[in-house]
Formats: structure tokens, C-alpha cells, sequence
């Protein structure tokens, strides 16, 4: 008997040397590179070149690349025209993929699937996509648009472009050890969306709207989105029993708790928590981090015995609100990281293609006569 693997569950589509997830131990390896090592130590810049490259960059290395995205940051003028436009009509997400697909569109080059053309690809959709998103939001609120400064780093340009004012130390650390923790994250549903458009030998910046349109679904990249709704939908730590118990008995699903491979806390949680906690400190807005804690602990009583754990999303919903970023932005700052897995993923695709065609088994009627339409009853 044919077996379905619905949501193709323990099904290995390909090789790669990006990462390594261990879910029963809650292991996440970059390249080799474990996760803590790099949210504490490294710049998204950083693993941007050690995930296209599969290696760390030299100094001279490290330094073309910080040039390179300098470059590539501002918007074009037509990007920029296309956002005044879209404000008021579209959401952020879908606001992204069009920029996205208005990069491609300019880019020349951009059917050249060559490895150095993809280089400058990856590099400039990761340069630019902050600039989206901060441009956007300046514009919905009324505000000028900030231009990115040469003298911040990619986390830093970010905040200084979304809010208008220069970031703490302490902020920029935690928007670049964030970056880093949602980078990449092995075949995960935006990245397969991106791989399968990229196996028709699609370019970059197709397989790479194809992501996007994956991960504004709210079983992915919505989650940390509904993980804030649910915080601001309890308030207060003394409603976390009764929402909780009336969200069980319906049935539904406590966003950002559980996930389809880690049987154990994610890891990325954890450094997410860490930090949070120190941002809490100074924070104007820490009430939903506290409440995230509150939240997690409720739930470790009422679900013990079950394999239930924080997720990514879980944390990350209440320390971007602690930076000052509205939620729904929290998805496509999802996106401007995951652009450096999704991007380094595409370019192992390329290298080594074949068309992805899987078969569907068939459970429909037989042997049925066509009937002219005039007969039909």
C-alpha cells in the first residue's frame, strides 16, 4: 500500500552543509557553527557570508561585504514611488513581495544563475529588505522616510530607519542576535517554496517571493504576529487560567508553544528569553515579556507530561514590542532574516538542480461516460 506523507513529515528532499537541527536535544548548528556561540558573538552580516560561503569571512572578506550592502541599501526610486502608493491598500507582507519582485524586475542580471551573480543577488536583497519595511512604516505614519546611515551596522541601520532615533547598544545587540537566530532554519515551508520555484530554474528573486508568500501564513511566519495577539488578548497574569482553559476546550492551539521539530525547548527561544530579560531592564514596555514568562510557566503546569515547549516565536512576539517595533512587522522582520538562509539555500539548489515533480496518488471515480450537457439531468 502506497503511504502518504502528509506535510512531508520525515521526508529528505535534498542535501545541504547549512544546518543541523537535533530536536530531542534542542541543538541548532549553522554550518557547524552552534547557534549560542553566534548570537553571541557574531553579526547577521557575519552569517550572512558564513551561510553563503560556508565558511567565516577573512577581515578583507568581511569588510567588501559591509560595503556591498552599504551600497545596495537604499531604495530605487521606483521601490520608493510603489511604497507611497501601496500604503493604505496593502498589508506589510504583501508590501514586501512586491518590492521583492520590483528588485528582480530591475536587475538586469537577474536570470544569470551563475554562483557570483547569485552572490550579488543574495546580497542585495539582504541589503534592502530592512529599507522596505522601515520606509513602509514611516510612510503609513505620516512621517519622512529615513535613510540608512553608512556609519550602523545592518541591525542598527534597521531600528534607525523604522523609529527615527538612534538604538542603545543593548537594542542593537538584541535586533543583531535575533537576525542571526531566525537566519536559517533547514527545509522549512518558506525555504521548500523557495526550493521547489528554484528547481524550475526560476530566478532568485521569484523563489525568493515565493518564500515570502509562504511565510506571511500564520502556521509559519504569523505565528510570533498571534503569539502578541494572544499576550494582548490576555492583558493581565490573572487571566492567563481562564483564557488559557477556554482557548483548550475549543480546541485551538496556543500559538508559539510546540514545534514540528524540537521535542524540547528551542534553543532559540532560550537566548531570546536571556535577552529579553535584559532589555526588560530599561524598556519603557516590558509588559508583555513578563506576561510571556507568566504564560510559559502556567502552561508547563497545565501540560505536564506532554512535550510542549516554547518555541522561537514565543519570546520574540514581546522583546520586539520592547523595541519599539509594531506587530505586524514581526513577519517580515522574519523575512529580512530568513533572507540569508533562503538566499544560501537557493544557491545549493542551483548548483546541483533537479525539477521537483512528486506524484499525488489518485482516489477519485473510474471508468465514468461523458454525458452531453443537454442530457444531464
Amino acid at each position: 500500500m502506497t503511504e502518504i506523507a502528509r506535510g512531508l513529515e520525515g521526508i529528505y528532499v535534498t542535501e545541504t552543509k547549512l544546518c543541523r537541527i537535533d530536536g530531542q536535544k534542542g541543538e541548532l548548528v549553522y554550518s557547524g557553527y552552534d547557534i549560542y556561540e553566534l548570537a553571541e558573538q557574531s553579526t547577521f552580516e557575519e552569517v550572512c557570508f558564513l551561510l553563503w560561503n560556508g565558511r567565516l569571512p577573512t577581515k578583507a572578506e568581511y569588510d567588501d561585504l559591509i560595503e556591498h550592502m552599504r551600497r545596495e541599501r537604499p531604495l530605487s526610486p521606483l521601490n520608493n514611488r510603489l511604497l507611497h502608493e501601496m500604503v493604505g491598500f496593502v498589508r506589510p507582507m504583501r508590501t514586501l513581495e512586491i518590492a521583492v519582485t520590483v528588485v528582480g524586475a530591475l536587475d538586469r542580471n537577474s536570470s544569470d544563475l551563475s554562483p557570483a551573480a547569485l552572490q550579488e543577488q543574495a546580497t542585495r536583497l539582504a541589503a534592502r529588505m530592512p529599507t522596505v519595511i522601515a520606509a513602509f512604516h514611516r510612510i503609513r505614519q505620516g512621517k519622512e522616510v529615513v535613510a540608512p546611515r553608512d556609519d550602523l551596522n545592518h541591525a542598527a541601520n534597521f531600528l534607525w530607519m523604522l523609529r527615527g532615533s538612534e538604538p542603545t547598544p543593548l537594542e542593537v545587540e538584541v535586533m543583531n542576535a535575533a537576525l542571526i537566530l531566525h537566519a536559517e532554519h533547514e527545509m522549512n515551508a518558506s525555504t521548500f517554496a523557495a526550493f521547489v520555484t528554484a528547481s524550475t530554474q526560476s530566478d532568485m528573486y521569484s523563489a525568493i517571493a515565493s518564500a515570502i508568500g509562504t511565510l506571511k501564513g500564520p502556521l509559519h511566519g504569523g505565528a510570533n504576529d498571534a503569539v502578541f495577539k494572544t499576550l494582548e488578548a490576555i492583558g493581565t497574569e490573572d487571566n492567563i487560567p481562564s483564557y488559557v482553559d477556554a482557548l483548550m476546550e475549543r480546541g485551538e492551539r496556543i500559538m508559539g508553544i510546540g514545534h514540528r521539530i524540537y521535542k524540547t525547548t528551542d534553543p532559540r527561544a532560550i537566548i531570546l528569553e536571556r535577552l529579553g530579560a535584559e532589555l526588560a531592564k530599561t524598556a519603557p514596555d516590558a509588559k508583555y515579556y513578563h506576561l510571556s514568562q507568566k504564560l510559559r510557566d502556567y502552561l508547563a503546569k497545565k501540560l505536564e507530561g506532554r512535550p510542549l515547549y516554547p518555541n522561537v516565536d514565543f519570546f520574540s512576539a514581546s522583546v520586539y514590542k520592547m523595541l519599539g517595533i509594531p506587530n505586524d512587522l514581526y513577519t517580515p522582520i522574519f523575512a529580512m532574516a530568513r533572507i540569508a538562509g533562503w538566499t544560501a539555500h537557493l544557491m545549493e539548489q542551483y548548483a546541483n538542480n533537479r525539477l521537483v515533480r512528486p506524484n499525488a496518488l489518485y482516489e477519485g471515480a473510474e471508468n465514468r461516460p461523458y454525458v452531453p450537457i443537454e442530457k444531464r439531468g
